[in-house]
């Protein structure tokens, strides 16, 4: 059970690091940093976009309008360390 609780803790911080990486290549993309025409940057922000989007969009629908501010990713990180204090603290000091 441990080893379980092990990959669902190295899963969810791989994903922070995706959402971290998603918000920062956004406002690269925002602010003409990088080529919006090169196809590879598309990819990645296409990929990027694909693995961040189905977990914002839920949220985005809850938070209200800040104007051009996306809070998002913040609300998201801090359930994701929350998971995680609960899995560490909880969870997996029960599971012995």
């Amino acid at each position: 059970m441990r080893a379980i609780l092990d990959v669902i803790l190295i899963a969810l911080d791989l994903y922070v690091w995706v959402v971290i990486i998603s918000a920062i290549f956004s406002w690269l993309y925002a602010f003409n940093i990088v080529n919006s025409n090169n196809q590879f940057v598309g990819m990645i922000g296409q990929a990027l976009y694909n693995l961040t989007e189905p977990v914002l969009r839920p949220i985005r629908r809850v938070l209200p309008n800040m104007g051009g501010l996306d809070l998002s990713p913040i609300v998201l990180l801090l359930g994701i360390f929350l998971i995680q204090r609960i899995i560490v603290l909880y969870i997996y000091p029960q599971v012995f």
